[in-house]
């Protein structure tokens, strides 16, 4: 009798920039290349197809939640991880990506929560942009998502990205290596939950309506 094969792994991959020929729209389009070639079902999405407004709480009263914010939580519950290539700003990460991080995170049942994530950067910088995603791993595991400990950032992306991979044949590989360790890591947990370990974060007061807040 011939076992089942079993369901590839379904990963969300978007680079947080607008820019058409962002270095993080191109370090995104990597990661979904080698997560395809890894044997992994990809959607690939644009910061623009999740364009929300400013959050306000009174036009989540009045309106509800925004199409952009619907449309994240949409293909987070549909996906089984997710990869997010992030620039740095001021040594932060977008303000855009946080205000999307906040709307999303109204939705009950909360979509980050208990989903695998990896974070990518791509900067001209000799540091690659490391500041901002230990910015962006802040309210990510806040809302319960596991944040693969290995990041990775991309110095002088600007010469480093060449023709849709990465110039440097050591540093290539070693981006190859960290995505397929994620997706290894995220394979597991949705496959073999008896080996699941718990993370434990401390997340404040559990919400309720007084203390509920983005």
């Amino acid at each position: 009798m011939n076992a089942r094969p079993e369901p590839k792994l379904k990963v969300l991959v978007f680079g947080a920039s607008l820019r058409a020929d962002s270095l993080n729209g191109r370090l995104a389009a990597l990661a979904a290349r080698v997560a395809e070639e890894s044997g992994a079902t990809v959607d690939h999405a644009s910061m623009r197809d999740f364009d929300v407004p400013s959050y306000d709480g009174d036009a989540e009263s009045a309106e509800g939640l925004p199409k952009g914010a619907k449309e994240l939580r949409r293909r987070l519950v549909e996906s089984d991880a997710f990869i997010i290539s992030s620039p740095e700003y001021n040594g932060s990460m977008p303000g855009m990506l946080k205000n999307l991080i906040d709307w999303t995170s109204r939705f009950r049942p909360q979509p980050f929560d208990g989903k695998h994530g990896l974070l990518l950067s791509a900067s001209p910088s000799l540091v690659g942009g490391n500041r901002g995603l230990w910015a962006l791993r802040m309210p990510l595991e806040h809302l319960g998502a596991r944040i693969y400990p290995d990041m990775f950032s991309l110095a002088q992306a600007h010469k480093a990205l060449v023709d849709g991979a990465i110039a440097d044949a050591a540093l290539q590989t070693r981006f190859e290596k960290n995505i397929e360790a994620f997706l290894s890591l995220a394979e597991a947990a949705k496959n073999y939950p008896c080996i699941k370990r718990a993370w434990v974060e401390f997340l404040g007061e559990p919400p309720d309506s007084e203390a509920d807040r983005v």
